[in-house]
């Protein structure tokens, strides 16, 4: 791969022609058999340039804080990012060359906020929360600009245009009631314009406003989906090709008796999609005749037959991790972060985005393939997306840079970026056209943009007070092996080895894996891979640093069972370089004396588990200390 400033710049996925509208056989006639070729081509070529224009790297490129749990993304056409946290926070953010830069920050509720919405035109931002107010914000001056009361909890809300004054209202729909309440939220009057309780028999769950259509799209808790005008009498409006629900699939959700949690229109208006955490699936309709288009299973049962049947690889992953995957899943299930999970179109409206268990999945609609997945490698559940493609001010050039015969000129055009939230993360991720950078020196993808609490403060200050374990020897029934240690780096690591050393945790362990030309591995009281815990009695969690790369031999690093899992094992390695080992086991030191110990446990011959014949053990474990 090619570098460009010290980052590595993604490969691009190879793309497949559609095959889909190939018709006939194999005594098709010639002129058939060329215009199919053609038609395909034509179609691989498409594909080809729409790709060009989204995301394509494996990992995250960066990351950034909230004070609290990161619950939605939502981004402008304007180049603006907002995120949302648990505790009521609203950050601004605004898109800035291939990155983004922090502008202001919010607390515009006292707790969650239930819902928000964002205008078509991207100019006006609103959040609703129990407090009972619907906060206004004017996106581009990044500002506050209303607040509106209401005497009900609401449960969603969506910009809407009035029919009868083409003036720009919120609709929000009362949790309790099947009421659906008009507001103007920029006239001193408080009171609703229209309050709509003919539409629905059952509180409403999600909304949204075609405008193409002149028509709304409502969804209640259970399950019924309504198209309605916004004039009275809010019946089915004439732009829509059918007159009778029955002619739709509109029932699905209410036969599959499941309910969806995230609704969105596609940029032209002509599909929507729906997601739903109950049963894990992705249902895509056409607005116009209501009909279901594409439906994504992303069940646990159905990512387990992927995995069991995936022979190319391609979300086939290590069976110990994908059990862990399969756990958090399981998690985010019952949890209510689990609603916040969404799918969205690019601006194409021809691909489709949404996380799963493998990651974030980039699907070609009309050829009904997976082009791409982001993320995989990532020890991350995405959640809720959303994605950036080019902004206001990139619009006049993009004709130009798209058709550009000129590589380096469609390069620099706007970079794409998807941003992502994580169950139970306070950060959120930028995926973007470009790996991560591991080795710019002084860099970490994770920014660290949140001042500590006082509380994380007074850990640190007591943290720094505490004895430092900067070396130890590590005494075997072979010799001694001499280590130098990273507490700087792997500050939790260093401090269960020392404890436990000192502690005589290790005192007669054995090794228990030898692989020669590899590892050798230790730090299990059970000796079969199998025991061990950390000092604080759980797994505590990895840490990674571009600083530290198994990029030399006798390179000191813990054992694991997945991200996350750390326990008492540890390993040392013989090999000159593990690159496939970075980012999945936290590297805490390094040997600076005994190698030939090191050599001399690696040699003994083992069984074919890997066990030494003979026992190798640990007698005791030196922790040299500085103040």
């Amino acid at each position: 791969m090619s570098r460009e400033k010290g980052k590595r710049r993604a490969s691009e996925d190879p793309v497949a022609s559609d095959s889909s509208e190939s018709i006939g056989s194999g005594s098709d006639s010639p002129a058939a058999a060329a215009q199919t070729a053609k038609r395909a081509a034509t179609a691989g070529s498409h594909e080809k340039r729409q790709l060009e224009r989204l995301p394509c790297a494996e990992m995250y490129e960066r990351s950034y804080m909230h004070r609290d749990l990161v619950d939605r993304v939502v981004t402008t056409k304007s180049g603006f990012i907002l995120t949302l946290s648990a505790d009521g926070h609203v950050k601004f953010w605004k898109k800035s060359g291939k990155g983004i830069e922090f502008v202001k920050d919010f607390r515009a509720h006292m707790g969650a906020v239930i819902a928000c919405a964002l205008s078509s035109d991207g100019q006006h931002f609103a959040t609703v929360s129990t407090d009972k107010q619907i906060k206004v914000f004017d996106v581009v001056n990044f500002d506050m600009i209303g607040i509106v009361p209401i005497d009900f909890l609401p449960s969603t809300l969506c910009w809407i245009v009035d029919p009868l004054d083409q003036s720009m209202c919120i609709a929000v729909a009362d949790s309790d009631q099947p009421a659906i309440h008009i507001l103007d939220p920029f006239s001193t009057d408080s009171g609703p314009k229209a309050s709509i309780t003919s539409v629905h028999r059952q509180p409403v769950q999600l909304m949204a406003y075609n405008q193409a259509y002149k028509c709304m799209l409502s969804i209640d808790r259970g399950g019924m989906v309504e198209y309605w005008s916004l004039g009275e009498p809010h019946k089915l409006p004439p732009s829509v090709g059918f007159s009778l629900k029955s002619q739709t699939d509109l029932y699905e959700f209410k036969k599959g008796k499941y309910v969806p949690t995230s609704l969105a229109l596609s940029p032209d208006n002509e599909l929507f999609v729906c997601t739903s955490p109950a049963n894990s699936t992705i249902c895509v309709f056409r607005f116009s005749t209501g009909k279901l288009y594409r439906k994504y299973d992303e069940s646990a049962s159905a990512c387990n037959a992927i995995q069991q049947s995936d022979e190319a690889g391609r979300f086939k992953m290590d069976d110990m991790e994908f059990g862990r995957r399969l756990a958090v899943e399981n998690e985010l299930v019952k949890a209510p972060a689990g609603r916040y999970a969404n799918a969205v179109f690019d601006e194409s409206s021809g691909f489709l985005l949404f996380t799963s268990l493998f990651g974030v999945k980039i699907v070609n609609l009309s050829a009904n393939k997976v082009s791409r997945v982001l993320g995989k490698p990532e020890p991350y559940r995405f959640t809720n997306i959303a994605l950036v493609q080019s902004t206001l001010e990139s619009s006049s050039m993009r004709f130009d840079l798209a058709t550009s015969k000129n590589p380096a000129a469609r390069a620099s055009g706007p970079e794409p970026i998807l941003f992502c939230a994580a169950f139970r993360k306070n950060r959120f991720f930028m995926f973007t056209r470009e790996e991560p950078d591991h080795t710019e020196q002084g860099t970490d993808r994770d920014v660290f943009n949140e001042k500590p609490t006082r509380e994380e403060a007074s850990l640190a200050v007591l943290a720094k007070r505490k004895k430092v374990s900067r070396s130890a020897v590590l005494r075997t029934t072979v010799g001694d092996i001499h280590l130098s240690l990273f507490p700087e780096f792997a500050p939790k690591a260093v401090e269960n080895f020392a404890v436990h050393s000192q502690n005589g945790y290790y005192n007669g362990v054995i090794f228990h894996r030898v692989i020669k030309r590899f590892m050798i591995q230790t730090g299990d009281p059970l000796g079969d891979g199998t025991g061990g815990e950390s000092i604080w009695k759980r797994p505590f969690e990895d840490e990674f640093t571009p600083k530290l790369r198994h990029d030399r031999p006798y390179t000191l690093s813990m054992a694991n069972a997945g991200p996350g899992t750390n326990g008492s094992q540890f390993f040392i390695t013989t090999v000159d370089s593990a690159p496939w080992l970075d980012d999945k086991h936290t590297i805490f030191g390094r040997v600076t004396k005994g190698a030939d110990v090191v050599h001399a446990i690696e040699s003994a011959k083992t069984d074919k588990g890997d066990k030494p014949f003979d026992d190798i053990s640990i007698m005791n474990i030196q922790i040299n200390y500085e103040d």
